[in-house]
């Protein structure tokens, strides 16, 4: 049979593509990942509206067992995910461990914080690669995303910094904590890359009607509050003239 991969959206149980609600309803059972990103509406919500019961998975269940790929080699399984499937490469994986043990698979894609963000004014083909910031812990203090902004600025490029979450421990990184988080980092390396003054854009909840942009020095979005997560942060490379005058609008 078949596993299918699908993109249900930025914000709630009516972003999900008409194709994605009709392959969700004929599906014998449907999973929905919950690791990746956040939703405005409840499991319930979405069961309600897809008229189809809905197991949530945490990321050793979809990365680590044969679960999903097993179970469609005899039915029809959908695997749920915020956003696009591609979103995250974990489903990379997925699709390939299809491929190699010959299970059908099927993606149908969504709309993506990596274009949604393009509401900011910024311009999508001139952001550079994409990076997340984690939460430290004991041992773990990875610079990868201070080095990517560093890179990023080389070339004149944007940054998007996707921010860590852990709902099993009801924990969404917000705005503030990655901006101390990054400037921790500056405070170690000292190369200027990541500083009080260095411009950002803060988003949150796009794709939502009540979604939050505002833009500025690092210093000043500390004090911001963006309210509820999944949030965001750009440091945006160089901009364009265009890209200046609307950034105005979230200044």
């Amino acid at each position: 049979m078949t596993l299918f991969i699908i993109g249900i959206g930025l914000n709630d149980e009516k972003d999900v593509t008409v194709k994605g609600l009709e392959t969700i309803r004929s599906c014998d059972e449907a999973y929905m990942e919950n690791y990746t990103s956040l939703i405005s509406c409840s499991v319930s919500d979405l069961e309600k509206f897809y008229e189809k019961k809905i197991t949530v998975v945490d990321r050793k269940f979809v990365e680590q067992t044969d679960t999903l790929v097993t179970a469609a080699r005899n039915k029809k399984i959908a695997l749920l995910v915020i956003g696009d499937p591609f979103g995250a490469t974990t489903h990379i994986d997925l699709m390939l461990r299809c491929k190699k043990g010959n299970v059908g698979f099927k993606i149908i894609n969504n709309a993506s914080i990596l274009i949604a963000v393009g509401i900011t004014g910024l311009q999508i083909y001139k952001f550079g690669k994409t990076t997340s910031i984690p939460y430290p812990d004991k041992g773990f203090r990875p610079e990868t995303s201070y080095e990517v902004i560093k890179q990023n600025k080389i070339l004149g490029l944007h940054t998007l910094l996707m921010l860590d979450l852990k709902p099993e421990q009801n924990k969404f990184m917000t705005i503030a904590e990655a901006i101390d988080i990054l400037l921790e980092i500056e405070s170690r390396k000292k190369q200027n890359v990541f500083t009080e003054g260095t411009f950002c854009v803060g988003v949150a909840r796009i794709g939502s009607d009540d979604f939050a942009i505002k833009s500025g020095k690092a210093s000043d979005l500390l004090k911001e509050d963006f309210g509820a997560a999944p949030h965001s942060l750009i440091v945006p490379g160089e901009l364009h003239f265009v890209e200046e005058e609307a950034l105005k609008i979230w200044k």
